[in-house]
Formats: structure tokens, sequence, C-alpha cells
């Protein structure tokens, strides 16, 4: 487990799975600030939202950074140089041909979408060529997830549970997944930038 990103680390991946809960919104905002078209690979992101609330992530990210921002369809190709965020309700998932599907099956830890859900399902489609992050969030979810995408030989990275908002998310995904990262945002960013270019 490394606390920086080294100077001379240099990694790519097909697809990074983001997963947040309560103070999500403020650390995606930093985590995603930088990001420019055009990016390789998908960025697929779970934020635990209300299921009786619309989202507005993908206009509200969309405005602000300047990328292509989707709220992920079933049945649709993952597509690079994107971001997806899961729909309110729904569980997201990755299928073997690269295509997303939903599903209403029981929340994962009072969560729906799930990220551990999300995550296993990167795992096995991507592999090594994954990139898993777990931030701010105030219960347990990502964690299972997060150690899938490291036993499947992808890369796994932690917020700093001493600057997340709420750390018990990044606690448990650090004490479930041995993960090669445990960085601040700002790290975290640097990180996202490397793997995406």
């Amino acid at each position: 487990m490394r606390t920086t990103l080294p100077r001379n680390f240099s990694a790519s991946v097909e697809a990074v799975a983001i997963g947040a809960s309560a103070g999500g919104i403020d650390a995606l905002f930093t985590l995603l600030g930088d990001m420019r078209p055009p990016f390789r690979g998908s960025v697929l992101i779970v934020l635990h939202l209300p299921e009786d609330h619309e989202s507005r992530l993908v206009e509200v990210f969309a405005s602000r950074l300047g990328v292509d921002v989707r709220e992920a369809q079933p049945g649709a190709a993952v597509g690079s140089g994107k971001i997806y965020f899961a729909p309110p309700g729904y569980h997201l998932l990755v299928e073997s041909d690269r295509t997303f599907s939903l599903s209403c099956d029981p929340p994962v830890l009072y969560s729906r979408p799930s990220i551990d859900v999300l995550m296993e399902s990167c795992a096995d489609v991507y592999g090594p060529e994954l990139a898993g992050l777990v931030l701010t969030g105030a219960n347990e979810d990502g964690a299972r997830g997060l150690a899938a995408v490291k036993a499947a030989g992808g890369l796994a990275a932690v917020q700093d549970p001493k600057e997340a908002q709420h750390p018990t998310m990044p606690m448990a995904a650090l004490a479930a997944a041995d993960p090669d990262f445990v960085l601040p945002l700002a790290g975290l960013r640097s990180l996202l930038q490397t793997v995406v270019r």
C-alpha cells in the first residue's frame, strides 16, 4: 500500500469503477476536476442516492466537466472516453460483451445501486485492465467490490480516511482489499489522470 503516487508511475486501464456515498458529490467534483477530452477508457460511477429522487448527476457533472457524461442504459455499449453514472434504484453491471445491464435485485448493504455489485461485475469482465476507487461514505459498500478488483489483478485505491468527509467506507475498503494506494483526493486525481491517458 502506498500513500503517495510514485513520480514514475505509469499504468493504463480499460475501465475505472468509482464508488462514493455520503460526501461523494464534493469528492467526485474534486476527483474528476481535471478530466478533459480525449481520454481513454471508461469511468463508471456508483453514487448512493435516494431511489425516489430524480437524478440530475449527468446534467450537473456534464456542465462542470465539459466531457461526455451519461446515465448508463441497459444494453448500451460501454464507450471509451465517457463517464457513466448508475441510475438511482438499480444495480449497475457490466456484461461480458461490455454492455450495461441493470438489476432490481435487493439492496446490498442498504444500497441500490451497489458499489460492490458494479465492481464485482467489472472485475469479472476487465480483470487486470480495471481500476477501482472507493471514496467517502457512511457504510461498508465497496469493500467487497474493491477486494474483487484486487483479486482479479486490477488496481485498487482508496481515499485517505483521514481526509474523507465520512471515513467508514474507505476504512472498510482499506481493511478488506489491501489496496495499492491510499491517497487524498488530490493524489487520486493524479492517479486517475495517469490511468486514463
